[in-house]
């Protein structure tokens, strides 16, 4: 059996407005919206770059 891979859980918790562009970029990536949203995600590399990318604008918890 393949290993279960580990989640997180990202939510959206200040706004993008005024924020630079590329940040703004990242939480669409990421699948946020407005605020408030939630998206659940697969913890790789890439992921996780983005996350810390814009880490003062999200909060984020890890799922098993």
């Amino acid at each position: 059996m393949a290993a279960k891979s580990k989640k997180i859980r990202v939510k959206l918790v200040r706004s993008t407005i005024g924020r630079k562009p590329e940040q703004k970029k990242t939480v669409k990536a990421l699948g946020l919206g407005k605020l408030n949203s939630v998206v659940e995600k697969d913890v790789n590399p890439a992921v996780m770059g983005m996350v810390e990318s814009i880490s003062h604008l999200i909060e984020v918890e890890e799922i098993n």
